[in-house]
């Protein structure tokens, strides 16, 4: 199987997921702590994955799989602020048997992009930790 690419536009959130800006986020001057949009980008993923129907612990329990991420790159815009209301995008950039590319983006507001990235995730086999093919299932809600 080879790869699909899936969109053209890396800034155009597929999927959208809310988050608000805690004390705890912060650093010393009220400025979101860089790591932390990792963080946001994370639950974003896992409630996409959620909003297709997977969950991923019946996949782990299930299925016998684990996603784990290979790579990241990020680019900081702007910075977000203590108690500021984030909306976190994900969408699908490449489908492969074993991995996804997705683009991530971290806005204020629908014009205030803050950070985006590019995020590689592999599926893994959760007794070897080894790469392994995604379920036929997962892969096929993917492509919706």
């Amino acid at each position: 199987m080879t790869p699909e690419s899936c969109t053209e536009d890396p800034d155009a959130p597929g999927f959208t997921w809310p988050v608000r800006v805690y004390y705890e986020d912060t650093d010393a001057g009220g400025v979101v702590y860089h790591s932390n949009y990792l963080k946001y980008m994370e639950r974003a993923r896992t409630e996409w994955l959620r909003a297709l129907g997977f969950e991923l612990d019946v996949l782990h329990s299930e299925q016998g799989v684990l996603f784990a991420v290979v790579e990241a790159r990020l680019e900081f815009l702007r910075p977000a602020r203590l108690n500021d209301r984030l909306t976190v995008g994900v969408k699908l950039m490449r489908l492969g048997p074993a991995s996804l590319e997705l683009a991530q983006t971290v806005s204020r507001d629908p014009d205030t992009l803050l950070c985006r990235g590019e995020v590689r995730v592999a599926c893994l086999d959760s007794a070897r930790f080894r790469p392994r093919p995604m379920p036929d299932a997962l892969l096929r809600g993917l492509r919706v």
